[in-house]
């Protein structure tokens, strides 16, 4: 009986019946949940989740987003909680993740894709390597835009450019391997391509080059750790012409974020 009269005289609110229901109503004689506020203009507030007490994810002027974890407790932040579980989290987000080197001179980048006129119709070759590292096991989706330089001679070899052969269709591909927990593309990994993307390039007389988008999306499931995308780029071609290719020349992107 005392437990129950301090938090009546606590309240001010409680009746009998909420007893016996098990519930509390906060602006309402008959709660329809186990904790019910009632009023059109009714809020909650969590001390802790403030400015002064979690000033790392509440600055106090913009919105922070909260999160429910495992345990059923609202955190800020990152959503882990006492729980570690991450609902959903950016892990990447990059708004030019490939060097603008479209000739593929700069150390490490080999962002050029050639095809000869030498019988070769078809090339592909790795554009960039991105790391990222997973919280847990979880869902992964990956969403990337890529520009491309499309020329009719070999970019690699640098300036000057010249304009693709007249009246011929070349067509260009992305897509990404995944080298899961980071120690090289072997076995099974260099047989799975992710976020393929094709486009076609007809050429004639009034043909100009430019930085058309190739964007690609795909999701996929990995373990926790560090793990490796590997991006490449694919040239077909007529054998008797020659195509390059540069990818990121211009403004690309790059997202991965994790679902569990």
């Amino acid at each position: 009986m005392k437990k129950s009269t301090l938090l009546y005289l606590f309240l001010g609110i409680l009746t009998p019946c909420m007893w016996m229901n098990a519930q509390i109503g906060i602006g309402t004689t008959t709660p329809q949940e186990d904790l019910h506020v009632a009023g059109s203009n009714a809020t909650i507030r969590i001390e802790s989740l403030n400015s002064t007490n979690n000033p790392t994810y509440n600055n106090g002027v913009d919105l922070s987003p909260a999160y429910v974890d495992g345990n059923g407790d609202i955190t800020l932040g990152n959503g882990s909680g006492p729980s570690g579980q991450e609902p959903l989290n950016f892990l990447i987000e990059v708004d030019n993740f490939i060097p603008d080197d479209p000739y593929g001179l700069s150390v490490d980048t080999g962002t050029a894709v050639n095809s000869d006129d030498l019988g070769q119709t078809t090339v592909d070759g790795q554009i960039t390597t991105v790391t990222f590292t997973a919280p847990q096991q979880a869902i992964v989706e990956v969403k990337y835009g890529i520009t491309l330089l499309v020329v009719g001679n070999d970019l690699s070899a640098g300036p000057p450019y010249f304009y693709v052969t007249y009246d011929q269709a070349v067509s260009m591909m992305t897509y990404f391997k995944v080298d899961l927990n980071n120690d090289g593309l072997s076995g099974a990994e260099l047989t799975k391509d992710y976020g393929q993307k094709g486009q076609f390039y007809a050429t004639n007389s009034q043909g100009i080059a430019g930085y058309p988008y190739m964007n690609g999306q795909a999701y996929l499931t990995v373990p926790a750790g560090t793990h490796t995308l590997y991006f490449y780029g694919r040239v077909n071609d007529s054998p008797t012409h020659y195509t390059s290719v540069g990818f990121g020349g211009a403004q690309d992107f790059l997202k991965i974020r994790v679902y569990n």
